[in-house]
């Protein structure tokens, strides 16, 4: 890849969108990492797989997939390469080594965490499973390896709504994400749909602190303004909203809209960017809202864990929680597939 390609790929992303500004002279910085990190997939057999969320010259430089936390799922199984680096945080790598266990899978990011998945542990579920013994548990996807080893069945934003409609049991925990589980309550209810949902206390940071007054600012300044947001999001954002979906679900709806029609999307800014590159006729609006941990992922970080994969940060889990835990992503696909 050349100076030139890249940035004629990243032109379109408007500083403000992401801590970024992709002049001609930064494209020319990043090419030989780009190219360096490209060769040493090769030497390694090593794939890498990429959230919307990381920055985009990650997503368009040396991603062999992207995309959302349940399409990269999917992609994981796909995986014919030896080595797997997930640039994302570290639950969405243990997915991924859930689902390839014979395969080293690294996490380049120094910042791992999640904000969401941190606030939840196994035991935290074994203690609420004592206290709710004839319910289900369904947990979001960002959640550890550990979580969903201890609960019944796993969903992502963009199928939440409908596998927690078909589970057969209306008696339901969902954890971790309180905001999530709010939006869910809600839908269902619309629907007509009679199933007792109880939440537990975790949110994102990033999409936990949007505020309706912001969509109300946004939309007297901008006439025929589309708001797209994502359901991790206050329920007072969605009742806002033109559109509350998954990563995926929100690319298909901008890509329906019309040319030049002025969209605020109310996710990490990653997302934002991304979709300045793949719709360069719409207009997006809106502030920054970045979410450190998938920040920390960079091409720096994903070289030296090619370089020195036995000093990088490898996801290792036990073979019994790696057993349960896929039971509980299975059980996900099969609800997702009805």
């Amino acid at each position: 890849m050349t100076a030139q390609e890249l940035f004629d790929r990243l032109k379109t992303v408007q500083p403000g969108s992401v801590l970024c500004n992709y002049t001609l002279e930064h494209c020319q910085k990043l090419v030989p990492l780009i190219n360096e990190i490209n060769e040493l997939k090769k030497e390694r057999r090593a794939v890498i797989l990429a959230h919307s969320y990381v920055a985009p010259e990650i997503i368009l430089g040396v991603a062999d997939y992207d995309g959302d936390s349940f399409k990269l799922s999917q992609d994981a199984t796909k995986v014919q390469a030896d080595m797997i680096v997930f640039a994302a945080v570290r639950f969405m790598g243990e997915t991924a080594k859930i689902l390839n266990p014979t395969k080293d899978v690294y996490i380049p990011g120094p910042l791992s965490g999640c904000s969401l998945a941190d606030s939840i542990t196994g035991n935290d579920v074994r203690k609420l499973r004592e206290k709710y013994p004839d319910y289900t548990f369904a947990c979001y996807i960002n959640t550890t390896a550990d979580v969903k080893a201890e609960c019944d069945v796993c969903v992502t934003s963009s199928n939440v709504y409908k596998i927690i409609a078909n589970l057969p049991n209306d008696k339901i925990v969902f954890v971790p994400d309180r905001l999530m589980g709010k939006n869910l309550q809600e839908m269902l209810r619309k629907n007509g749909i009679q199933k007792e949902i109880v939440l537990y206390s975790g949110c994102c940071y990033v999409h936990e602190k949007y505020d309706p007054e912001l969509i109300r600012f946004f939309r007297e300044q901008n006439p025929g303004l589309r708001v797209v947001s994502h359901p991790e999001c206050h329920p007072g954002i969605a009742l806002l909203s033109d559109y509350v979906g998954s990563t995926g679900q929100m690319v298909s709806y901008i890509k329906e809209q019309p040319k030049e029609t002025p969209i605020l999307l109310l996710t990490e800014c990653g997302l934002n960017a991304r979709m300045q590159y793949e719709f360069p006729d719409k207009t997006f609006i809106g502030s920054c809202s970045m979410c450190k941990y998938m920040k920390s992922n960079s091409l720096e970080n994903i070289l030296e864990t090619l370089r020195h994969p036995e000093a990088a940060t490898k996801v290792e889990l036990p073979e019994e929680t790696m057993h349960r835990a896929k039971h509980c992503i299975d059980e996900m696909f099969r609800y997702a597939a009805m």
